[in-house]
Parts: C-alpha cells; structure tokens; sequence
C-alpha cells in the first residue's frame, strides 16, 4: 500500500431517486476512482435492505491533505451530477494496517457491511475488537487535525445487520449505523 500521508473516510450518501443518474454515470465515477487506485484502502457501495437500491458509496483513501481530499470527495462526477444527497467526509487511522484487497476472507463469501459509530467527541483511545477475522476495515473517525474522535467506520463480513452492529459498543455512540456494502471496483 502506498501512503501519501493522511488517511480519509468518505461516504456519499445517495439522494432519494438518484440511482438512474447514478447507473448512467457509473463509468465516470469508475474512471475517475481509477485514477485513485494507488491511494484507494477500501471502496464500494451500499445497498438497502432489498439488496439492489443503491444508497451510497465508501471510499477510505491516503491522500497528501485535507484540500485533496475534498477535491476527491466534491470532484466526484456522481456529486458534480446531483446524485448524492450528503457527503460524510472525515479523517480516519487504518488500524488493521492494510487495505481491503488484502483481507485475507477475500471479495465473496458471507455478507458485508459498513458499520457507523456516530457519537459524541472523545478520546480516540478506540481499540480494534480482538475477534478480527471478520473485519475488513476498522478505524476511528476523527477531527478535521486529526486529534479529536468523533466516531468510528469499520467494514465486517457478518451473518447478518444485527452480528455487524456488535463489532461496536453502542454504549460509545450517539448512534450505530449499519448499512449493507459489498467490495467496489470495476466488474
């Protein structure tokens, strides 16, 4: 893996009606992450519950600073279009030290999940569960500089919602969410 110097977690949530636009941009939006392969720690979309509604995109990228990694988010052709409602876009630490393609479950098999502890701000004293087999990406969200923790992004291979709810305390957070994902890249 390649490191540019800060780690960034982004998730563009779609806007309700979008997914029209968002299949016919879907080539830009894979050409112009293309020209991020190097940087790229973990992407891919997130379904609803049917499994098919697009709901948004992850990518957890190394990027030189901030102002680049706004221009990653905000540079997006599917954002440029209008198909994304929101963007979450925080500085992360990659605690597991490597990049999804090196999850040693692979790309199928099981479900998986993107799973948001969204809480109130605190030490980034977070730990990485000790059952890691299953994790695929795990870090805290943190302050713009780097020194505040304000959350925390894990991806997790788990039977269900409820198992990848409980990679994080709830206690911890204001809110848990968790929304199926699945590895993203070019078919």
């Amino acid at each position: 893996m390649k490191t540019a110097g800060m780690e960034f977690f982004c998730y563009h949530r779609d806007r309700p009606g979008s997914m029209a636009l968002r299949y016919e941009l879907l080539e830009e939006h894979w050409s112009y992450m293309d020209r991020y392969a190097a940087e790229m720690i973990a992407r891919g979309p997130t379904f609803a519950e049917d499994g098919e509604t697009l709901t948004g995109s992850v990518h957890i990228v190394d990027l030189p600073d901030p102002a680049a990694a706004r221009a990653f988010a905000f540079d997006e052709p599917s954002y440029q279009a209008g198909a994304y409602r929101d963007v979450l876009l925080r500085r992360w630490r990659n605690m597991l030290g490597r990049t999804m393609w090196d999850f040693p479950g692979g790309r199928t098999g099981g479900d998986r999940f993107l799973v948001l502890g969204l809480g109130p701000e605190g030490d980034a004293d977070l730990v990485v569960p000790p059952d890691q087999d299953e994790l695929i990406a795990f870090g805290p969200l943190l302050s713009d500089d780097g020194a505040i923790w304000v959350g925390t992004a894990a991806l997790v291979r788990a039977p269900d919602s409820d198992a990848a709810r409980a990679v994080l305390d709830a206690n911890r957070y204001a809110a848990v969410e968790v929304h199926a994902w699945e590895f993203g890249g070019r078919r």
